[in-house]
Formats: C-alpha cells, structure tokens, sequence
C-alpha cells in the first residue's frame, strides 16, 4: 500500500512540476514580464502593446499566446481586434512581489546569474 501511495504521490509532484516549470517559462521572458506589468494598467490590444515596447507584432502576439497557454492572459474580441487583460491580476503581483522578496533576501543572486552557462 505504501508503494502505490508514494506513486500515485510521485506522479502528482512531476505534473506539479510541469506546470510550474510552464509558469516559470512563461515568466521567463522580460519581454514578457513587461507585457504583464502593461497589462497592470489595464486592457491594451496588440498594436497598443506594439507601440508601448517597440517590439514586432508578430512578437507581442507570440509572448500573449505564451502568457494565455499558462492561464496569465485573457482576451475578449472587439471589432477586428482582441483586448488583452490579466485573468489573476492580484495572483499575479503576489508572485512578482514574491519574487523580488526572494531576490533581495538572495542578494540578487539570480539576477547575476549565466543564464548562458550549463547546469
């Protein structure tokens, strides 16, 4: 009985970890975090994203597909165009609040990280 709890148990952590991993992928990407930090302000469309980054459109449409496959990003048709919002803004900020707590308690460690180097 033990065994098949601690398997059951054990596949629970891996799919626990997908998708923590996927989050994290997701949060990954400053560009990214920037569309999220936008998105604080409220709705924006593609071109309005666009315009506030600099970045391509194809690009700022490739990180929101990337943030509404993680369940960060909802959109909402109007007209010909889609406005993008947060799903969990108030989730969302306590994460990123998390993650500069961890970053100062780490001396920014992380930050001064290779990100190039392998592990």
């Amino acid at each position: 009985m033990y065994h098949r709890y601690m398997t059951m148990k054990a596949a629970a952590t891996a799919e626990t970890n997908e998708g923590v991993t996927a989050l994290f992928h997701a949060l990954s990407d400053p560009s990214r975090l920037t569309i999220l930090r936008h998105l604080f302000l409220g709705e924006h469309r593609v071109v309005d994203l666009v315009a506030h980054l600099g970045l391509a459109q194809s690009t700022v449409s490739q990180h929101l597909a990337c943030l509404r496959d993680c369940g960060l990003v909802t959109s909402r048709p109007v007209g010909r165009s889609s406005m993008f919002s947060l799903t969990q803004p108030d989730l969302v900020a306590a994460l990123l609040a998390r993650a500069e707590l961890i970053l100062a308690a780490t001396g920014d460690a992380a930050a001064a990280h290779d990100m190039s180097a392998s592990h």
